[in-house]
């Protein structure tokens, strides 16, 4: 094999041409790579202004839903409510939980007019604060017993409407069932269903 010094140059000058892309259309020029390559170019960090805008569009956005979410539990709405209220499994311990007399739900009215009255008595009437306090602990004992009862019978009823307790265990069941019936009536989000009590799911 002969040693051709003109080769490498030849070559290199072929790797300098342009490379052109195949036609575009009828009646345009075949466009070079480099051409091709700089449509194509975008900037890699996007613009501050415009990410500030997409992000203050999305909060806006984000804002907008939560407060048709909100309007939707204070209202009963329950298909603009949020997805972890649609389940079917909360939508019915809402209804049970508000439909039971629960004792838990007066615990908070119980336990502060306590504190403040040994708070007010306790330098005049020593005894009458530590019966106060004695008698909030009774009642907090009597709350635990009430809720046992009130989850024990729920229970029942939602595995034998859904057909699994995992379905139920999932959807945390109890400690929404629990953390609802320590809410007064009142004041209980997503609002129940029916003013009064008494009214049970089916």
């Amino acid at each position: 094999m002969t040693w051709n010094p003109f080769s490498r140059n030849k070559k290199a000058a072929e790797t300098t041409q342009p490379v052109e892309e195949e036609n575009i259309g009828k009646g345009h020029a075949t466009p070079k790579r480099k051409e091709a390559q700089a449509r194509t170019i975008r900037p890699v960090i996007p613009d501050p202004k415009d990410r500030k805008a997409r992000a203050k569009e999305e909060r806006a956005r984000l804002r907008e839903r939560q407060d048709k979410e909100y309007d939707a539990m204070q209202s009963g709405d329950i298909a603009h409510m949020p997805r972890a209220e649609r389940n079917p499994i909360r939508v019915y311990i809402r209804d049970y939980v508000d439909a039971r007399w629960n004792l838990a739900e007066f615990f908070i009215p119980v336990a502060i007019v306590c504190l403040l009255g040994s708070l007010f008595i306790s330098a005049v009437l020593p005894l009458f604060s530590f019966i106060l306090a004695i008698a909030m602990y009774v009642y907090l004992f009597i709350i635990i017993i009430d809720m046992g009862i009130m989850w024990h019978g729920l229970k029942k009823k939602l595995v034998a409407k859904f057909g699994d307790y995992q379905l139920v265990k999932n959807a945390r069941g109890m400690s929404y069932s629990l953390s609802r019936a320590l809410q007064i009536r009142r004041f209980r989000l997503p609002k129940p269903t029916t003013k009064k009590h008494g009214n049970w799911p089916k």
